[in-house]
């Protein structure tokens, strides 16, 4: 399922350098630059309290929007850094860059893991462990997949999920060209205590 890409707000900044960009703090803007896809640059204001919100909903470098600038086209965008207070850790500048849709970009998406209850080996105890709870695929920028899903269905003690195991979306593909753990289902603590001890008791027979 591809996401619905959001809007995202902002304004021209008047006005180039750090003074401008001191001015617009003061202002209660974070000031900002858009660049790419073979135009000049746009340097951009947006809203302070604004943009700290878009930041805590989560996925904001992996979210590809819609951007509205008063007197200019609208573009989508995908964020490629945000520079921080290093002592408040608050947002003091954003860097967006152009796509066209099809422009092909790499991204960390999220993945979601369904069916808990189906899973025989969650039933006797054993417990999901994630490695990867994102995974950076290469994708269109027309079709950012809003997640990945892992069915457990079946899934027993001791299996291991690789990135092949998941079904991707068409046309998208990992970045890490090797089959990588994204998640495990291990035995509970206290077969795994007991599995311990049997080897302890073996090596000191052996």
């Amino acid at each position: 399922m591809a996401k619905e890409i959001p809007d995202l707000q902002a304004v021209v900044r008047t006005g180039t350098g750090k003074g401008a960009a001191r001015q617009a703090r003061r202002e209660g803007y974070v000031p900002g630059i858009v660049y790419g896809d073979g135009k000049e640059p746009l340097s951009i204001n947006m809203n302070y309290n604004y943009l700290l919100k878009k930041l805590k909903q989560g996925r904001f470098l992996s979210t590809l929007f819609n951007l509205k600038v008063e007197g200019e086209d609208d573009v989508r965008v995908i964020c490629r850094g945000v520079q921080r207070n290093v002592v408040k850790d608050l947002p003091t500048h954003v860097d967006f860059m152009r796509l066209r849709r099809t422009s092909r970009i790499k991204l960390f998406i999220h993945v979601d893991f369904e069916n808990h209850d189906a899973a025989p080996g969650l039933k006797k105890g054993g417990t999901l462990v994630v490695v990867r709870n994102e995974v950076e695929l290469e994708v269109l920028a027309s079709d950012i997949p809003d997640h990945l899903t892992v069915d457990l269905t079946g899934k027993q003690i001791g299996d291991v999920i690789h990135i092949q195991d998941i079904e991707l979306p068409k046309g998208v593909k990992p970045v890490i060209d090797r089959n990588f753990v994204v998640a495990n289902i291990s035995a509970p603590s206290g077969l795994r205590s007991e599995e311990n001890a049997e080897e302890g008791e073996d090596a000191a027979e052996a």
